[in-house]
Formats: structure tokens, C-alpha cells, sequence
């Protein structure tokens, strides 16, 4: 665990990866989309400090022992969120699959939470694998990728019909959190797959479902804040948020975490590295330290020690039903808004 000044932190990261995007697991014909795929990823490493770059080489095939070195041993990492991305079009093998990842989490037992996910359009086929992974996994939170491309498809949206039947199944299984890829765009991937609309419809029908809204719909953080304030199980996944932003862009960084704590509060913000993408380490040891830059975001909440652990741990613990030492607690923390919070006040408009 991370220690600052005397303060212990118990780091969830709720938001990592292990993938394989060399060439060797590249669909032939389809070599343009799995090469400018993983380049578009790594052209968002530039936005960390210059010493943590990756060669392409590298960050196409990292591994094992790589990723246990920089989230754990270096990271400061002490629980780790597998969120997969299968990308199958593209990638033989699957650019990042729940079977690759909880291979690695049978190999660490204690270290990792091994998410699955599903993909409407598979139909009764997809149903039936989403279920045995569930259960072979003993999955407690999927990841979705609305914007994926899929026998023709460009992408879905969580309020199709055939999604509600997957969520459906989702809640009958015991799922708990529902991570959806709400962000920037990668390449060739389109845009409007990611807008949150349907994070509104899908998270006010499914109130037993946690809907953690990876990248807060970044750059549309309007949307999403105006969104997430007025349904009280939807969160703000920050992955993207800090790695993409606290280094390279400073002041729209504390724009956006200034907006997310006044519109969503601090029990609803959850810390992910997106590694490989990122390394935890700086962003774990940056958000610690961090603080407004100046007086000119005053009207914005402020934030302490207690704002750090939630957000860097706390919150994602909670969700995740993980153990959390007692030193790394703090003495009050607050339940996230409920269900009649959202709701007008009776006889007023």
C-alpha cells in the first residue's frame, strides 16, 4: 500500500488490462484495423510524463512479469479490476479476453478481480458463454464496449432491447457493477458509440445495477455530470480522466475533477490506471499530491487525505466487497447518493 506524509492508501486500480495486440495475433485481411487500433492506444501514452513511454514493441505484447512489476511491485497497486476487451474482428485471440486475464489471477490469487462481459448481438450463443464465465470466473462486474464492431455492426446501445436482456440475465446472476466504455474515441471505432444517453435509460431501469461510466464520457463531461448527478447508481470510472490529463492538460484536469466532485461527489469516483495504456505509479503518487492549481477554481469542493482514499481505493472496495485494513480506513465514510435523492420533493417542480 501507498504511504504519504503519514497516510496509508489502499489503491484499487478498478481499470486495467493485459492484452496481446502483436502482429502475430492479427486477423489476416484485417491487419489496418489491428495495427491502427494498438498505435491510437499508444499515441495516448504520450500524455503521461516522458520517462514512462513504452516503445510500440513493447506496448503491443508487454508481459507477465511486466505487469506485475509496474501495478504491483512499483505501482502501488494492492487490488487490481481485470476489465476485458475482446475486439475479435481485429485480433485472433482476442485483443484482451476474461480467459487470458484470469489465467493470471488464478496464477496471484488475492491480487485480482476478474470481470466478463457480453455482446447482445451474439445472441443465444453469446448468453450462454456470458453465464459460464460468470460462473467459472466468479465474476462480480462485466465491462462493455458499446462502440465494438461486430459481423457488420459498429455498435449498440445499452437501451436496445437485446442489451436489457443481457442486463436482465446480468442482474440474475449476481452481477453487481456494469463498466461501460464512455470516452474518448480510438481508431476506426465511431464516436457517437460512446455518448452516455443510454447510460440514463439503462442505469434508471436496472437500479440494482452499478453503472461505473469508464473516461466520464470525456470530452462530453457536461453530459455525463448532468447524467450522473440525477441517477444515483451510475459513477465516474476515472480512468483516461487522470492518466490522460493530470500530466499533459492540468487545468482542464482539475476543470473536470472540479466538475465531477461538485455534480457527482467523491463517493461516487473511482481510481483506474487504464494499464497498459498507463503505468499506476505516477498517477497513484500525482493524485496525492494534487490540489487545484489556483484560487480560479474556487468554486469548486475542495479535497483532502479522506477525498484521496475514497477515490484511490475506498469507493472501488465498497463496490467490489474487498477488505480493506483497518489503517487505511477513514473514520466516516458516507454512503453514495440513494434512488429518492434524484427525486423532486413532493408538491414541488
Amino acid at each position: 500500500m501507498y504511504e504519504k506524509d503519514g497516510e496509508k492508501y489502499f489503491v484499487v486500480d478498478s481499470h486495467m488490462h493485459f492484452w496481446d495486440a502483436t502482429p502475430e495475433n492479427w486477423v489476416k485481411g484485417q491487419e489496418q484495423y489491428a495495427k491502427g487500433w494498438i498505435e491510437c492506444f499508444h499515441a495516448y501514452q504520450s500524455l503521461g510524463p516522458p520517462e514512462t513511454h513504452w516503445s510500440i514493441e513493447h506496448f503491443e505484447g508487454y508481459s507477465e512479469d511486466d505487469l506485475m512489476s509496474d501495478v504491483f511491485d512499483k505501482g502501488h497497486v494492492d487490488v487490481a479490476v481485470f476489465q476485458p476487451t475482446y475486439l475479435k474482428e481485429w485480433y485472433s485471440e482476442g485483443f484482451n479476453t476474461t480467459e487470458k486475464n484470469g489465467a493470471l489471477a488464478e496464477k496471484y490469487p488475492g491480487k485480482f478481480i476478474v470481470n466478463t462481459r457480453f455482446d447482445p448481438r451474439d445472441g443465444d450463443s453469446g448468453l450462454k458463454e456470458f453465464a459460464d464465465n460468470v460462473k467459472r470466473w466468479n465474476a462480480k462486474g462485466i465491462k462493455l464496449y458499446t462502440a465494438e464492431w461486430n459481423n457488420g455492426s459498429r455498435g449498440y446501445k445499452l437501451s436496445d432491447p437485446d442489451c436489457y436482456r443481457f442486463l436482465d440475465k446480468a442482474r440474475e446472476l449476481g452481477i453487481k457493477n456494469v463498466h461501460v466504455h464512455k470516452g474518448p474515441t480510438i481508431w476506426p471505432l465511431d464516436k457517437d458509440a460512446f455518448d452516455v444517453s443510454d447510460v440514463d435509460h439503462a442505469a434508471t431501469d436496472f437500479p440494482e445495477l452499478n453503472f461505473i461510466v469508464e473516461h466520464v464520457g470525456l470530452p462530453r463531461i457536461e453530459d455525463f455530470c448532468f447524467m450522473a448527478t440525477q441517477e444515483p447508481n451510475v459513477y465516474a470510472g476515472l480512468s483516461v480522466v487522470i492518466g490522460g490529463l493530470m500530466y499533459a492538460r492540468p487545468k482542464f484536469f482539475a476543470k473536470v475533477m472540479g466538475e465531477l466532485l461538485f455534480w457527482v461527489g467523491e463517493d461516487k469516483m473511482t481510481f483506474g490506471s487504464d494499464y497498459g495504456i498507463w503505468e499506476p505509479k505516477w498517477q497513484v503518487e500525482g493524485f496525492v499530491d494534487w490540489d487545484y492549481p489556483s484560487d480560479e477554481f474556487s468554486d469548486y469542493p475542495r479535497v483532502n487525505v479522506d477525498t484521496k482514499k475514497k477515490i484511490l481505493g475506498l469507493n472501488a472496495a465498497k463496490l467490489y466487497d474487498i477488505d480493506v485494513p483497518a489503517e487505511c480506513q477513514i473514520a466516516d465514510q458516507s454512503e453514495p447518493a440513494r434512488r429518492d435523492d434524484a427525486e423532486l420533493v413532493q408538491g414541488q417542480a
